[in-house]
């Protein structure tokens, strides 16, 4: 088969490699929501997962409901990030046993809500040492192993605030842009140690956090959550809420060798609901 200035083709365009065995993947926030849906699909690519969060009740029993059919082994590691001195020592301990980690997954659970002029600034100086300090330590430990393997994949799950501003949502929209600034930077700089840097934008996806947003919004509104949730799905043109394996079937395209030469952007997984391109 040919194509005209790229020549002979010799892989079938239905052979495309999404296999991640023998993938080492960390994931920020994975014992529940987005970052759990986010494991749960990279386990089905044949990834080794080791799930962060800081309740370890709720990791024992996600860590259950990895696949294992393909030879993988998970674990999983407790970490708070808020609290930075005790996050940069446990994740120095970590990579002292484990370290190759080739996909890497920063997921933190967003700001609480609010009108940005209201916000303290201690609010605003939680939220970057959660998202930015986190994540910087994190990169900073999966990348020299990133580079020898040539191969690595950084996801930040962060949001469509990126786009367009949520309102009621002041800090999270600031951070978020924060992260999304970071991020791009990372990928120039990475790009050419086969290391790919990306954002996956959440929508209203079906996650104990879209119901606390939605609840706030609710009352503000001095409505129903039902009515709340319906006045987000009108707003979707998909007309539902997204599922969190849709969500995470995009990160884990992201972290797969398919995606090697998608780099530096800021991916909605929303339903079309973004008001701009």
């Amino acid at each position: 088969m040919y194509l005209p200035r790229y020549g002979k083709i010799t892989k079938n365009f239905d052979e495309m490699n999404l296999n991640l065995t023998g993938k080492n993947a960390l994931v920020g926030g994975g014992s529940q929501g987005l970052g759990l849906a986010s494991a749960i699909e990279l386990a089905l690519l044949g990834a080794n997962i080791t799930l962060v969060s800081r309740n370890e009740e709720k990791l024992k029993k996600a860590v259950t409901l990895l696949d294992t059919t393909q030879g993988q082994h998970h674990q999983y590691l407790i970490a708070d990030n808020s609290d930075i001195d005790s996050f940069r020592k446990i994740i120095s301990t970590y990579f002292q046993h484990n370290p190759i980690v080739h996909i890497l997954i920063n997921n933190t659970g967003g700001p609480a809500a609010g009108e940005i002029v209201l916000a303290p600034a201690e609010q605003f100086e939680k939220a970057f040492q959660m998202h930015i300090i986190a994540g910087q330590l994190l990169v900073q430990a999966v990348v020299q192993g990133m580079k020898k393997e040539g191969y690595g994949r950084i996801i930040n799950i962060i949001s469509t605030s990126v786009k367009q501003p949520i309102n009621g949502l002041g800090v999270s929209n600031t951070i978020r842009a924060a992260v999304a600034g970071w991020a791009k930077t990372l990928a120039n700089e990475l790009a050419s140690f086969g290391i790919t840097v990306n954002n996956v934008l959440p929508g209203f996806t079906e996650t104990e956090r879209l119901e606390y947003v939605l609840s706030q919004n609710a009352v503000k509104k001095n409505i129903s959550l039902e009515n709340e949730k319906l006045l987000a799905i009108d707003s979707i043109p998909a007309k539902r809420l997204g599922k969190p394996s849709e969500f995470g079937a995009a990160v884990a395209f992201l972290a797969s060798p398919a995606a090697a030469y998608i780099n530096g952007i800021n991916l909605p997984v929303d339903g079309g609901r973004l008001g701009c391109l």
